[in-house]
């Protein structure tokens, strides 16, 4: 393998778009089947990278600042001594921009928005894509077309230890914690588990620590609620998905992971984000917006859900 085509792909985050740019890495893989593949990322999706199978090399970028020379300095040198043919900047932000000067000369091919690049994606004029779009024709500049929603068939994790019924329900009611904005209500959330649990689905509550107020006040208003709060991992999550009846959240992270397993999906925006840029992609998805969600009624997303559910009990 040491005369093997070395590849590099950036992408360091958020969720939601490290999960969407897994088509665009699945692309890249296929395209080049023989290469040494190494991925460039940070901390919390390494994970989600092992199990996809698709990277030869996972490296995590500890995101150096410019006052941190020997740091700056140490990833200069990685990034020279991986001695790549091409590196895929999935990233497109001001610190891969930085990446792709701090590697020096010579560089290798470089797909990519920076200026100076060999293959530049330039988004067209006026126009506003999902980020789904926007990779695929960066990818077409460098000869990969035909690029999949992500398949994240790979999550296959023993979900025996929490015990759930067969006609289960998501709810994701957290979100960025500086950002309350892009939250639906708990007493909303906890409304919609109540009436869940009427037609017999069980509602399964996601979360971390950072939520755990909310998830506490919904599982009060609903006792037949399961509350995983801290308890799930992003594979979990995923693997999760493949055996819900349904999922219901907010713009977060966790809707994106549920959203390529097929499970219909309402996804909750607020004027704070726009998902024409980025939204779960699924076969079954209805996204209901609204410029604030204190203004989204119940109503609403009770018809959403009474649309997508495989059967009302």
């Amino acid at each position: 393998m040491s005369n093997a085509e070395r590849i590099l792909i950036i992408k360091l985050s958020a969720l939601g778009d490290f999960v969407l740019s897994l088509g665009a890495c699945q692309a890249i893989r296929k395209h080049h089947s023989g290469a040494l593949i190494t991925l460039l990322t940070t901390a919390p999706y390494h994970p989600l990278a092992q199990a996809s199978g698709l990277f030869d090399e996972i490296w995590i970028d500890s995101r150096p600042r410019f006052w941190q020379p020997l740091k700056l300095l140490a990833l200069r040198s990685r990034l020279r001594g991986g001695r790549f043919d091409r590196i895929y900047d999935l990233q497109r932000n001001d610190r891969s921009a930085f990446y792709f000067r701090l590697i020096g000369d010579p560089k290798p091919e470089w797909v990519g928005k920076v200026a100076g690049c060999s293959h530049r994606y330039r988004q067209p004029e006026n126009q506003i894509l999902h980020i789904s779009t926007r990779e695929a024709q960066q990818l077409a500049l460098a000869g990969i077309s035909d690029i999949d929603p992500p398949d994240l068939s790979f999550a296959d994790e023993d979900l025996s230890i929490y015990n759930l019924p067969p006609d289960y329900v998501l709810l994701v009611p957290g979100g960025a914690p500086h950002r309350p904005a892009k939250r639906w209500p708990a007493e909303c959330y906890a409304q919609l588990a109540v009436w869940l649990a009427e037609r017999a689905y069980k509602p399964v509550l996601l979360g971390t620590t950072a939520e755990k107020d909310s998830l506490e006040r919904i599982a009060a208003r609903c006792p037949q609620a399961i509350d995983l709060c801290g308890r799930t991992n992003l594979l979990q999550i995923a693997t999760l998905a493949k055996g819900a009846a349904l999922a219901v959240g907010n713009d977060t992270g966790p809707m994106h992971l549920i959203a390529p397993s097929g499970c219909p999906l309402v996804s909750l925006f607020s004027d704070e984000s726009d998902p024409t840029k980025v939204s779960p992609r699924g076969s079954k998805t209805e996204i209901l917006q609204r410029p604030s969600l204190e203004d989204l009624a119940l109503a609403d997303v009770l018809a959403a859900c009474e649309r997508l559910l495989p059967r009302l009990k």
